[in-house]
């Protein structure tokens, strides 16, 4: 009976030893598994890693096309102000040169009726703010024209020195009288002529 015991004892003890040696098996082959799982873990965890990188990244990029994006609009808003105060120094001119448009042309009306006065033998009066450059120039030159008439008119004082001989200087103050009247259309038409000559400063 004992040696029988021994026996079963024995199996006992080698079937313990082959399930202990299985348990030992499983459990290596378990925590080999643990460790790949472990390195993959740990590649997945690089991986995030580096997504989060490339996402600050993106953040970063993003923020500074957002503070180009403003510092754009800034310039935007300025060169709209600048051209806005461009545009009303532009329309203070336009005023400024219509405000003086009107003056000079008041005062051009006020000096062609102040010259349109005047008046010269063989020249028609002068029109309002056209004809007053050229009234002027005759007027001008009017005395130069009539000046040969002098001559003409002082042998009727030079004839009458004594009364012997006031008969005899009357034929001739006669005939000498004459000669103004036949110089004066000659000297209209000088003026005349110089009247058209000078219609080129008409212009202001």
């Amino acid at each position: 009976m004992v040696a029988g015991e021994v026996r079963a004892l024995a199996q006992r003890s080698a079937s313990a030893a082959k399930d202990i040696k299985d348990l030992i098996a499983d459990s290596v082959s378990k925590v080999d598994a643990g460790t790949r799982q472990v390195a993959e873990a740990g590649r997945t965890m690089d991986g995030i890693v580096q997504s989060v990188q490339q996402v600050s990244d993106l953040v970063a990029e993003i923020t500074a096309a957002s503070q180009e994006q403003s510092s754009g609009i800034n310039q935007v808003h300025q060169a709209i102000s600048q051209m806005d105060t461009v545009t009303q120094q532009n329309a203070a001119l336009v005023e400024e040169a219509a405000a003086a448009t009107g003056s000079l042309k008041s005062q051009v009306n006020q000096l062609a009726a102040a010259v349109s006065v005047f008046r010269i033998d063989g020249v028609a009066p002068a029109r309002a703010g056209t004809g007053a450059a050229s009234s002027l120039v005759p007027a001008a030159r009017a005395p130069s024209a009539a000046a040969p008439m002098r001559p003409a008119a002082r042998p009727l004082a030079a004839s009458a020195p004594t009364a012997g001989t006031a008969p005899a200087a009357a034929p001739r103050s006669a005939s000498a009288a004459p000669a103004p009247a036949a110089k004066l259309p000659a000297a209209r038409q000088t003026v005349a002529a110089k009247g058209n000559d000078d219609g080129d400063w008409t212009s202001f």
